[in-house]
């Protein structure tokens, strides 16, 4: 059974910096693309940036542009999300999502939630003024 475990959340002040973590058990992590999505408390899921399954081509949407890099370490079955200069409109539980596909560029598809095969709990980030 593949499991995804997200860590790292927590409040930050508005301009400060987390690094989300997502550590995928129970599969052949190396075969999976990887998303972020987030969701604020009465809005729907929404995409953040997504990463093919070797790392080569990634998806963000424009709202973390600049500010948000996702990596991954197939050694470590892992999946990192790093944010910068965070805004008080970034607070969200953040999740992690994995979708079985090593092409070398994920589809259009991986910036849907309903594409994904495997979720995690989500982390939640508060970003205080």
């Amino acid at each position: 059974q593949v499991q995804l475990v997200e860590s790292g959340g927590g409040l930050v002040q508005a301009g400060g910096s987390l690094r989300l973590s997502c550590v995928v058990s129970g599969g052949t992590f190396s075969r999976y693309g990887m998303g972020w999505f987030r969701q604020a408390p009465g809005k729907e899921r929404e995409f953040v940036t997504a990463i093919s399954w070797n790392g080569g081509h990634t998806y963000h949407e424009e709202f973390v542009k600049d500010r948000f890099t996702v990596s991954r370490d197939n050694a470590k079955n892992t999946v990192y999300l790093e944010m910068n200069s965070l805004k008080n409109e970034d607070s969200a539980d953040y999740y992690c999502a994995a979708v079985q596909n090593v092409e070398p560029r994920l589809p259009l598809e991986a910036l849907v939630p309903g594409s994904y095969d495997y979720w995690g709990q989500g982390t939640q980030v508060t970003v205080s003024s």
